[in-house]
């Protein structure tokens, strides 16, 4: 068994068997599980005390967990709370939902317990204290990144980032003008063990984008074959 961890998990799953699967392989992971039935309670939940990372099922008998996924982002309290969807339903167009509200990552029902902790861990390790010890700021235009501080800003004004979306800018930023594949942004970002779609980059860069707004235009699509920083004067980046 892991040792224990402070780290808090909420659990948002209605069906009892699948929930207690759930907490049980968490807390064998070593950390301290919270579970709801609902999604009012969740939300309830997450005012109270606040998780390091919420499990949330997409089918709940009040609000349905695309909703409580859209008030967690909607909140500046708690926009970049890390969430990972698990949920029965499996077609890519249901995780492109999915993402596109926020989600740091989606599992689909039946799914193994074994991996389903790695994508915890593996999103807490992008959520909280990612580049540990840097001071890095990157600066491109309005653009500011505060890398040990897990900050964005453009214009001045604070951009509300996941911890997936941060990593993704991070990770662009520090390669200006070159082109990443797809692929190699699921490795890099996501982890080479990570099981995706490149549809997942794709939501990703769009909300970012959508985030970023005066400063979306650095972040280029390069028709069939990935994304890149653009930056106009080279001067303009530091």
């Amino acid at each position: 068994m892991s040792p224990k961890t402070d780290q808090h998990i909420l659990v948002v799953e209605d069906e009892a068997d699948i929930a207690e699967l759930v907490r049980y392989h968490l807390e064998r992971g070593g950390f301290r599980v919270r579970v709801v039935l609902n999604g009012e309670d969740a939300l309830r939940e997450v005012e109270t005390e606040r998780p390091a990372l919420i499990v949330l099922d997409l089918m709940l008998p009040d609000i349905e967990g695309t909703e409580v996924c859209r008030r967690i982002r909607r909140s500046p309290e708690t926009a970049g709370l890390p969430i990972l969807m698990l949920t029965a339903k499996g077609e890519e167009m249901d995780r492109v939902v999915g993402f596109e509200l926020g989600a740091d990552d989606y599992m689909t029902k039946p799914f193994s317990p074994r991996e389903l902790v790695l994508r915890v861990k593996a999103i807490l390790r992008r959520s909280e204290g990612r580049h540990p010890g840097e001071e890095e700021q990157i600066r491109a235009g309005d653009l500011t990144v505060d890398v040990g501080a897990h900050s964005v800003y453009v214009k001045g004004t604070p951009v509300e980032l996941t911890a997936t979306e941060f990593d993704l800018l991070v990770f662009l930023m520090r390669s200006p003008g070159r082109v990443h594949a797809r692929e190699g942004l699921l490795d890099a970002v996501w982890g080479d063990d990570y099981v995706g779609y490149d549809r997942t980059v794709d939501t990703h860069v769009r909300r970012l984008r959508k985030k970023l707004g005066a400063a979306a235009e650095h972040i280029e699509t390069v028709r069939g074959v990935g994304y890149r920083f653009r930056i106009t004067d080279p001067s303009d980046m530091h």
